[in-house]
């Protein structure tokens, strides 16, 4: 987007707000809204012509020029304001590199809408979802169900389907045995018992609840002592646990407890059956990720917030000792007075890197990403997928699970007869991280130019083979991952490598409890 002549902006009145926030990403909009809530005056102003900031769902036209912008710096006006604010510039950074696209786009390309967060679902019974029916936000966007019983798990060259649930396991006669269907059955007994432990009037038999011992194994080690299979314990590892890293005891990078397993496996087993209309664990927004973000600022908007897109920020306004932020310049020249100034994590301020809280150690954190336009379902008769690469299933490099979601023209994101398919992969060093996921993309689909009588891939369900899914556009490329800061200067997380948005707004539940502190 070309840059605009000062003239061109509007003039913002008022001129000074409690919360100035720059980045309309899902954490600067729950934020946003959650201060309109809390009765304060908030100013919100994005520089893109649209919504969503890193969060959002763009064109497949415009994804070449989001992950690889022109090279550019915030225009900085000439001073108008008040002589005693110390200036500070302010420049933009990209957070994606390595970007390696090929195929060419098929066609109607601007009917298929890429989430720059995927792959990405929510718990039927996430935070997120309560926020939004909190807020009323859950009126602004649409949900389907990511089918129950979807998940797959690809070990030694095939697709397992994994049981995510009562009902899943005891139709599983293809591969489950009897040993390994009664573990399931009695692990999500004992879930259900924690979560009536947990509930204030709820009642559980001590015999049923796992022992504090036990919750603070390891959980493969707590897998391992029920004789499980190597493929079981993978499957509830890394496909319902949503373990990360490999839990090999003597070299992860980051070992799950069991308590934690356990934890993560209460949410996804009360989350099948809270609405009537989800069958499975899951959900998706129809149009796309990028309605989130849309929602809550719709929700900050009834609540007073203020909204100027195709505005950025080009300096901040520091006192005297460059210590305390008192507002921003915009890009119109207009000074702009705060008591709260939030950035979105794509701003960047040398001056202040220094005395930041330690945030640059996070920058060393990165998420190998890949989106595949497909001409068929991997697996027949199914719209929507998640399928899970546990660790060194691809190679032994391969040091972190590869999680694949695959989405249908039913959520409006592409013309019928067509498949998006996101992956992902946390990776320290990225030739590797993309390493990782083209060889996922290999194992699951077929090249575009090779000949469609050349691979297979099993479906164990049905004990027979079908025709790898041609690719016939594909992108990959890695996205740096940091956290939100609360020093001196506040900013926002950029999307990380989960599944959900837990992390992501525990990260910014962090920044409001500055925001409100300091207000």
């Amino acid at each position: 987007m070309a840059e605009a002549a000062a003239h061109d902006y509007p003039t913002i009145e008022p001129t000074s707000f409690d919360v100035v926030i720059c980045g309309t990403g899902l954490p600067e909009s729950v934020l946003a809204a959650a201060c309109g809530a809390a009765g304060k005056t908030v100013l919100h102003v994005d520089p893109n012509p649209s919504y969503g900031s890193l969060y959002s769902s763009v064109p497949l036209p415009s994804l070449p020029s989001f992950l690889s912008p022109e090279p550019s710096r915030v225009p900085l006006p000439p001073s108008g304001g008040d002589d005693s604010h110390t200036v500070v510039d302010l420049h933009r950074r990209n957070i994606f590199s390595e970007v390696e696209i090929s195929g060419a786009a098929p066609e109607p390309s601007a009917r298929i809408a890429v989430d720059l967060v995927g792959p990405r679902v929510l718990y039927c019974r996430d935070e997120a979802v309560d926020l939004l029916l909190r807020s009323g936000g859950s009126h602004h966007v649409e949900f389907k169900s990511v089918e129950g019983g979807s998940s797959l798990l690809y070990w030694e060259g095939r697709l397992y389907p994994v049981p995510d649930s009562r009902q899943a396991i005891f139709k599983n006669d293809a591969t489950l045995n009897l040993t390994e269907k009664n573990f399931l059955f009695n692990l999500f007994k004992l879930v259900r018992a924690h979560i009536a432990a947990a509930d204030e009037d709820g009642e559980g038999e001590a015999s049923d609840k796992i022992s504090e011992e036990d919750l603070d194994l390891p959980f493969v080690e707590y897998l391992e002592k029920h004789q499980l299979s190597p493929k079981m314990i993978a499957g509830v590892l890394y496909a319902i646990a949503m373990a990360d890293y490999d839990q090999d005891t003597d070299c992860s990078e980051k070992l799950l407890t069991a308590r934690e397993g356990i934890q993560t496996i209460a949410l996804y087993s009360s989350s099948i059956g809270r609405f009537a209309n989800a069958q499975g664990a899951f959900m998706y927004p129809m149009y796309g990720h990028g309605e989130l973000p849309q929602a809550f600022c719709r929700c900050a908007a009834v609540k007073g917030a203020l909204y100027v897109l195709r505005m950025p920020v080009s300096a901040l306004l520091m006192d005297e000792e460059r210590k305390n932020c008192l507002g921003a310049r915009l890009a119109s020249g207009q000074d702009i007075l705060c008591q709260q100034l939030i950035l979105d994590p794509s701003y960047k301020v040398p001056i202040l890197d220094a005395s930041s809280d330690g945030s640059d150690s996070n920058l060393l954190r990165k998420v190998a990403r890949g989106i595949c336009i497909i001409s068929k379902s991997v697996k027949q008769d199914s719209a929507i997928l998640l399928i899970v690469f546990p660790p060194k299933s691809l190679e032994e490099q391969q040091i972190a699970a590869i999680r694949v979601l695959q989405l249908s023209s039913n959520l409006a994101v592409c013309p019928p007869g067509m498949f998006i398919v996101y992956l992902s992969t946390p990776c320290a060093d990225t030739s590797t991280g993309k390493q990782c996921i083209k060889k996922a993309i290999d194992a699951l689909f077929a090249p575009q130019a090779s000949d469609p009588l050349e691979g297979h891939l099993e479906e164990t369900s049905e004990n027979n083979e079908d025709l790898k899914p041609t690719v016939i556009w594909s992108c990959v490329y890695v996205q740096e991952i940091t956290e939100g800061t609360s020093s001196s200067l506040l900013s926002c997380p950029t999307p990380d490598e989960h599944l959900d948005y837990r992390s992501i707004l525990d990260s910014s539940k962090k920044v409001l409890h500055c925001i409100l502190h300091f207000l």
